[in-house]
């Protein structure tokens, strides 16, 4: 690779972190459109999931009641994230199709009336969560001692749950308008200020007050707070793809229901795909702590390996939605085979490293040895789906993208609900396989949902989706 290469390289990747206004995703080279894309969405999926981590790393220190309260709560705003997802894509499919049309006043409408959407569900959860949050503690089955240390760190997060739905929505707004840089972005802000503030809030460092677990809620809502905020500034920047303006706000009836439909789609793949890792974790837990051990971190590496994989998979609903929006059919069509054969690639190669190296991989977790003999195994068996996985994301985005969000939701349903519950139930149980019945239903789930994917995506019906 000669040294203007690699400059060139550099360049893209800067362009990539840094986001432009100005570049059309539905003319020029299909690799450097996912790649501008990409990368900026795998590193906003990273920051995302990067506040529960920080959460408990800093509240473990507190005792047993204080982590079980953040993974309680966690818990419940997991259906929040359930909801935020499915209006994510609504509003990305119909952003980008108006991006694609050349209509940046029309996409900025549709933001508009996705935010009103997002003011209801926020009151709904907020108001519930500050008047019922010790009850919401005992349903999940929380103790005293957890409700004593804990009501008001759940208070304090589900009161403030419009910062996750607004996060979303708005990042939602800005991967349809191709601007995923500003996604990024924003959440690297809101995780930098709330590593920063969890210790001196949970502790009271320096100036700042003792308040123990409820210093961290209150941290994670200032730094998603601050994301917020620096969302809005480039949502009513004129320098932007979209400028939101107060017309914008104008509630119009016929567009919130569309956003809605497209968005239950959405939340119900979601819920359906919770739905089934759930029943996958009870059943494994009836086969002992060490079982339980290997599955959770052969899941967690599995779920940190394909995170670029995601990034690919949700570049391909952007570029679907404005290539459909500029009539580029069979542009849309070109971009998600290329995509797919980059997914496929990386995928083809994590499962390499995984199956020659799954001992040195789950020993950076472990040493128990039956937990580090189930993860290993259990790795080694999900990587031999990576493939069809690869291919299945990317078929699932792209309906996501040209908003048909019903037949991903039907495919997660049959591949899941129809398939792999059954089957994991049939292999552990039936055939005494314990936890690797597991693992296999889970290596047959993602092969189907492979095929499946591609078998409907090719017959074409996504392509006169109108949103």
């Amino acid at each position: 690779m000669t040294l203007k290469k690699i400059r060139a390289g550099i360049d893209l990747f800067r362009q990539a972190l840094l986001g432009s206004s100005s570049i059309n995703y539905t003319e020029g080279s299909i690799a450097r459109a996912t790649f501008l894309l990409a990368v900026p969405m795998i590193l906003e999926m990273s920051m995302e999931s990067v506040f529960a981590i920080v959460d408990i790393f800093f509240v473990a220190s507190l005792g047993a009641e204080a982590v079980a309260t953040v993974g309680l709560t966690e818990s419940v705003i997991s259906l929040l994230y359930a909801i935020a997802i499915g209006l994510s894509m609504g509003v990305t499919a119909m952003v980008a199709r108006r991006i694609g049309e050349n209509s940046p006043e029309a996409a900025a409408f549709v933001a508009g009336q996705g935010l009103w959407i997002g003011v209801i569900v926020s009151l709904i959860v907020g108001l519930t969560g500050f008047f019922y949050a010790e009850d919401i503690l005992r349903i999940m089955g929380a103790e005293d001692d957890v409700l004593a240390v804990g009501t008001d760190y759940t208070q304090i997060m589900l009161s403030g749950s419009f910062t996750i739905v607004f996060l979303f929505l708005n990042n939602a707004i800005f991967r349809g308008a191709g601007d995923a840089s500003i996604a990024m972005r924003s959440l690297v802000l809101a995780n930098g200020i709330n590593i920063v503030l969890d210790p001196c809030l949970i502790f009271g460092v320096g100036p700042f007050p003792e308040m123990g677990v409820t210093g961290a809620a209150v941290a994670t809502n200032i730094g998603r707070g601050i994301g917020l905020l620096y969302q809005f500034y480039y949502l009513c920047s004129s320098s932007r793809r979209i400028q939101l303006v107060l017309k914008d706000f104008v509630i119009k009836l016929s567009v919130i229901l569309t956003l809605v439909k497209i968005s239950v789609g959405g939340i119900a793949q979601f819920l359906i795909a919770t739905a089934s890792w759930v029943f996958l974790m009870r059943l494994v837990s009836v086969y002992g702590s060490d079982a339980i051990a290997g599955y959770t971190i052969a899941i967690r590496i599995m779920m940190f390996v394909i995170l670029p994989a995601w990034g690919l998979s949700n570049a391909v609903a952007t570029l679907v939605g404005q290539n459909l929006g500029a009539k580029k059919i069979d542009r849309a069509v070109s971009t998600v085979w290329q995509v797919a054969k980059y997914n496929v690639t990386y995928m083809m190669l994590v499962a390499l490293v995984i199956i020659v190296f799954p001992e040195a991989i789950m020993g950076f977790f472990t040493t128990e040895a039956n937990a580090l003999a189930y993860g290993i195994d259990g790795l080694r068996i999900m990587s031999y789906s990576f493939g069809f996985m690869a291919l299945g994301m990317v078929a699932i985005q792209a309906f996501n993208g040209a908003g048909d969000t019903v037949t991903p939701m039907w495919i997660n349903g049959f591949c899941y609900w129809l398939v792999q519950i059954p089957v994991a139930y049939w292999m552990a149980t039936m055939l005494a396989m314990g936890p690797y019945g597991v693992f296999w239903s889970i290596f047959i789930a993602e092969i189907l949902m492979g095929v499946v994917g591609v078998i409907f995506f090719m017959r074409g019906r996504w392509k006169y989706q109108a949103v």
